[in-house]
């Protein structure tokens, strides 16, 4: 039996781990080859050596026009061209109002917006007709949480970017969408910049309003990826799909 993404090619960057690494073995699974992107050498050789032949890895940070580049260039190299692309880098860093300069707005903003435009930018003219963009955002673009001004605010920027590329490209045949995860247990989590204690006792907090009562898997973010690269959702544009667990309802 074919997989949903049989003979698709796929980019994903922040690929070392998390969400990224999950999308990639998801696309593997369903018949995808895909170019992986990140910064940790060892996490990416075990994701070529686990799918030889699949995947193929380029090493880079998604702030550096030059690495992106690369990355443009050994997919061609490896694959002749491109069917979907997930820009799935990212960071997330706790900062207050008072601390919250122009450079910890650069920061957070170079990764989750301009790294995430650049790399579509990049690959834009060898996606082939029947494509799909699809951009990593957040929940917390439809919640408050202290301390994340600046990250949800990179991720709503982001979240507006992809609603009105959804409307530029798809002249060309590439669709366009978003995937806004809840809170998903991955070394995300611990980088956010709060000691241990305080995230246990943040963790406890969300939990209480997530319908499973527990944090979500970087596997459910990647199942609804596969399903928005897939012919499946050929008539979907422009959304953001919320998959956080029934946080922002409850």
């Amino acid at each position: 039996m074919k997989g949903r993404l049989e003979d698709k090619v796929a980019v994903v960057t922040g690929a070392s781990s998390g969400i990224g690494r999950a999308i990639v073995e998801r696309y593997v699974a369903e018949g995808a080859k895909v170019a992986a992107f990140g910064r940790n050498t060892e996490a990416l050789d075990a994701l070529a050596a686990a799918h030889a032949g699949k995947v193929v890895t380029v090493k880079g940070d998604a702030t550096c026009a030059e690495d992106l580049q690369r990355l443009v260039d050994e997919t061609l190299k490896a694959f002749g061209g491109v069917d979907i692309v997930v820009p799935n880098a990212g960071i997330a860093r706790v900062v207050s109002f008072e601390d919250s300069t122009r450079e910890a707005f650069e920061t957070q903003f170079s990764v989750n917006l301009f790294a995430a435009a650049e790399t579509v930018r990049l690959f834009l003219p060898h996606i082939r007709r029947g494509g799909s963009v699809q951009f990593i955002t957040t929940f917390l673009t439809q919640v408050g949480f202290p301390g994340l001004a600046i990250y949800s605010a990179s991720k709503a920027a982001l979240k507006s970017f992809a609603q009105t590329l959804a409307a530029e490209l798809a002249p060309r045949g590439i669709r366009v969408n978003s995937i806004a995860p809840g809170p998903i247990a991955t070394p995300l989590w611990g980088t956010v910049g709060l000691p241990p204690d305080v995230l246990g006792a943040v963790a406890g907090q969300i939990n209480s309003r997530l319908m499973t009562g527990e944090f979500g898997k970087p596997e459910d973010i990647a199942e609804t990826s596969v399903f928005l690269a897939s012919d499946g959702a050929k008539n979907i544009y422009g959304q953001d799909i919320v998959v956080d667990g029934g946080y922002t309802i409850g």
